[in-house]
């Protein structure tokens, strides 16, 4: 069910970049939700092919299961040739966009370890900065002069307090940290042109990977309190809010915690609750 009434997004478009599972298919449902056709981007193609319950496919079945629209396209954010030929045949069918969420993100073995970085692979630097950081960067290097010549539009990145605390490791931090200044310097540079550019932060986030771990018996941080745990849709629903507004330039250049963007809105998550949201970002 819609947290909105009818659908605001109707005839907008919208393409979320590692969808398959996650916060990035929180984020396509909640979009589809409130009336966007949604383009949904993944790896994973073929239920069994990660280790992982979750198919682009099987995203894009639930948005229109749900009555919205939805198109699966496999990508590996990796390939620059391949993401431009899904803003390609965007531009073909659609002629337009107005959001585009980058959440592809490729998370390594090692990065809940607890090993120190000088014994992790230097291949977790990679993984971080390769699927995470630069991907967002193209993606907004092909979203850029569409959404200009529209003179509207908002590219969200999914972020975390990572870019403001130690979390994971030290290559986890730094991409963060680093995703957060390309959308403070983008957004600077976007300035005038209708586009806005965000950094969203969630909180602790229930997932299918912290589902699997939970069900295996290991042992996660004290911090990370699973029963108070957000919802993928959380961050779908903070992101969806921004899409809404005609008012989200006051964002631009940030970043915010979806628990910030729930107060600001007044969204909640999908059982009604607000969520505490990162430990970087909370007052209490």
């Amino acid at each position: 069910m819609s947290m909105y009434e009818g659908t605001p997004l109707a005839g907008k478009v919208a393409l979320v970049t590692g969808a398959s599972r996650g916060i990035g298919k929180g984020c396509a449902l909640e979009l589809g939700a409130a009336g966007a056709t949604v383009y949904v981007t993944g790896r994973t193609t073929d239920a069994g092919q990660h280790p992982l319950p979750g198919t682009v496919g099987a995203t894009a079945a639930e948005i229109t299961e749900a009555g919205g629209t939805a198109v699966a396209v496999a990508c590996d954010h990796r390939d620059d040739d391949a993401v431009r030929a899904v803003f390609d045949r965007i531009a073909a069918e659609c002629g337009r966009l107005d959001v585009v969420v980058n959440n592809a993100f490729a998370i390594p073995d090692e990065l809940t370890s607890g090993l120190p970085f000088w014994e992790v692979p230097l291949s977790n630097w990679d993984d971080m900065m390769d699927v995470g950081t630069r991907s967002a960067y193209v993606a907004s290097v092909l979203a850029a002069p569409v959404m200009i010549g529209q003179g509207d539009g908002l590219i969200a990145n999914i972020s975390s307090s990572g870019a403001a605390e130690y979390a994971w490791h030290v290559a986890y931090g730094v991409g963060k940290c680093a995703l957060d200044r390309m959308t403070a310097d983008c957004a600077r540079e976007l300035a005038d042109t209708g586009v806005s550019m965000v950094s969203v932060w969630p909180g602790f986030v229930r997932t299918e990977r912290i589902d699997v771990a939970v069900a295996s018996g290991m042992e996660l941080p004290p911090s990370l309190d699973v029963g108070a745990a957000e919802s993928p849709r959380f961050t779908g629903r903070a992101v969806t809010a921004l899409a809404v507004d005609p008012d989200r330039a006051q964002y631009t250049g940030q970043a915010v915690a979806a628990r910030t963007l729930a107060d600001a809105y007044g969204f909640t998550d999908t059982d009604g609750r607000l969520p505490p949201g990162p430990l970087h970002n909370r007052t209490e």
